[in-house]
């Protein structure tokens, strides 16, 4: 049956409206983009894992790596918006100024669609501690529980422990993860050194080492370099403020430059510029006097993370 010439009409202009009116939206929706990315960015997941998992079926692998991507992204724009808003970037080893409230729903997410993902609980236990270190054991937690035999789990959680200082229970699942098949003998090491001396340099150095080795993730291994030039610096410090307390002792007074000690600090093995005689820390920086030379720190310039 034909249409009449008024319905012929009428639908014609229907259908030139609704396309008008796709093409502004279209139009809208590019103008506004950055702005909906970045209030959706902050926007809390309403659908939990389970029910996301559900939803995904056979796409489970593949929603989890969209999960873990958006989780990177996430924490990828806070750095740059840190970046524009201070002309520095933001100390890797200190995220809290970031405010990455939404990364722990992100990252239970990705676990939950794909358990055996084992990306996220790395990334999880290096800096989830620095959001909600609640958070960050829990995940590890669900990791354990969804592969009992990965001893590297229990390796990350080890550390979430030893970084809350709770070297007990740091030692304990060490102890675990040592009688897993595959687990190193470097384990069970671990596990005596952190009830022995959990809180001294050594053993953190120890910890970061093994923490670098087993990682081979860029950002990992970045913030783990970092923290193991800060241990030694701290070292190397130490060593320095002996030196002046040295000098002081046997002059009557601070040092007035490094020169005044800058053959001891050659003989004690501590690098040195050779245009000024500072002692140089781990970033190639050289480290500045204070308190009128009676002690030493890191230059504001220094790569080395004060913590």
């Amino acid at each position: 049956m034909k249409l009449g010439i008024g319905k012929e009409i009428s639908l014609g202009l229907i259908i030139v409206v609704g396309l008008t009116a796709v093409v502004l939206l279209a139009r809208w929706m590019d103008d506004h983009r950055s702005d909906l990315n970045a209030r959706f960015s902050e926007q809390r997941l309403y659908l939990d894992g389970a029910t996301t998992k559900r939803l995904s079926l056979a796409f489970n692998g593949l929603a989890a790596d969209w999960y873990w991507m958006r989780s990177l992204q996430y924490v990828g724009r806070k750095v740059i918006n840190y970046k524009d808003a201070h002309e520095s970037r933001p100390d890797l080893n200190d995220l809290s100024s970031l405010d990455l409230r939404l990364l722990p729903s992100l990252l239970r997410m990705t676990t939950t669609l794909d358990p055996q993902f084992m990306a996220p609980y790395e990334y999880g236990a290096l800096i989830l501690p620095q959001v909600d270190d609640n958070e960050a054991i829990s995940l590890l937690n669900s990791g354990i529980a969804a592969n009992p035999s990965s001893w590297r789990l229990y390796q990350h959680l080890g550390y979430i422990y030893w970084q809350r200082h709770d070297y007990q229970k740091a030692s304990e699942v060490y102890a675990t993860g040592a009688q897993l098949p595959g687990a190193p003998a470097w384990m069970r090491a671990i596990s005596a050194r952190m009830k022995a001396e959990g809180g001294s340099r050594d053993a953190a150095r120890e910890m970061y080492r093994h923490l670098y080795e087993a990682s081979a993730d860029g950002a990992v291994r970045e913030m783990v370099t970092k923290q193991i030039m800060r241990l030694d610096s701290l070292d190397e410090r130490d060593a320095i403020r002996r030196l002046l307390n040295e000098y002081a002792v046997r002059s009557g007074r601070c040092a007035s430059s490094w020169r005044d000690i800058t053959a001891a600090l050659r003989t004690a093995r501590l690098r040195v510029d050779a245009a000024t005689g500072a002692p140089l820390d781990p970033s190639d920086t050289p480290y500045r006097l204070i308190r009128d030379g009676c002690d030493v720190d890191l230059d504001e310039n220094s790569k080395v993370p004060k913590r």
